[in-house]
């Protein structure tokens, strides 16, 4: 029922939009109808022009995501292990990410050239921080007890990471795993609007040079959709190995 009235809500907004855009004095350069943006996406997907840019950033965001991801859990795990090296590198971490990775942007046009690389390795930055402290935070929010309990059975300090503390902080490290789903389809736009030829971002700076709003709206429409295909297939797997998880902490009668 719930479902039902998101989408009633939703037509609702498109025929508010529809009557708006028909009945005011605004122009379509500012604000195109509805249905001029669905003709265009319409056009762009059964002509297939866009379905290159829709490859390109689904694939430079899979890449960056990947990446960042990585980096964030093993640097995650590291510093969650070590306090000597979560002091001496946490501040250089927090200063890293408190710098614009749009301003970055022209830097690694210098270094990496236009193109792919500079877009992927944005998105890896943007996605690295919070599996990082959602990492961090996972392994080190256990139980004194557990803790405990594996030290008198003689469990190693590999054993203990990979048996207690990264599944109790599983919950934690998935939920940065959502987080940074959406923020990497946000560094691939962003780095195709410095320095991609191909992709949605490209195609947003392209639709503004030809003053093509209804392109532009349709590219938002587009964006929107990955972005909500991605996360499902994250919430997806996140339920799954919870389940299993959980499943599996039953079986041995945790």
């Amino acid at each position: 029922m719930n479902k039902t009235y998101s989408y009633l809500l939703l037509l609702l907004f498109l025929i508010t939009w529809e009557l708006f855009c028909n009945y005011s004095d605004v122009s379509s350069l500012v604000i195109p109808a509805p249905t001029a943006v669905g003709v265009v996406l319409w056009d762009g997907l059964s002509q297939g022009y866009l379905w290159i840019h829709i490859w390109a950033t689904s694939f430079e965001m899979a890449l960056g995501l990947l990446i960042g991801c990585s980096v964030g859990f093993l640097s995650g795990l590291l510093l969650g292990e070590s306090k000597f090296l979560r002091d001496l590198l946490w501040p250089y971490v927090l200063a890293s990410q408190v710098i614009p990775k749009l301003a970055l942007g022209p830097l690694f046009i210098v270094w990496f050239g236009f193109g792919m690389t500079s877009t992927v390795i944005i998105t890896a930055l943007i996605c690295f921080f919070p599996l990082l402290e959602n990492t961090l935070t996972g392994i080190q929010h256990v139980p004194t007890e557990k803790r405990e309990l594996f030290r008198m059975l003689g469990a190693t300090r590999l054993q203990t990471l990979i048996k207690l503390k990264i599944p109790h902080g599983l919950s934690t490290i998935l939920a940065g795993v959502r987080v940074s789903v959406v923020l990497a389809l946000v560094g691939a736009v962003v780095g195709e609007f410095l320095s991609g030829k191909t992709g949605l971002g490209a195609t947003i700076i392209a639709a503004q040079g030809m003053m093509d709003s209804a392109l532009m709206f349709a590219v938002f429409i587009i964006i929107t959709a990955i972005g909500l295909i991605f996360y499902q297939l994250t919430t997806m797997a996140e339920r799954f190995l919870l389940r299993r998880h959980s499943k599996g902490g039953q079986d041995a009668g945790i």
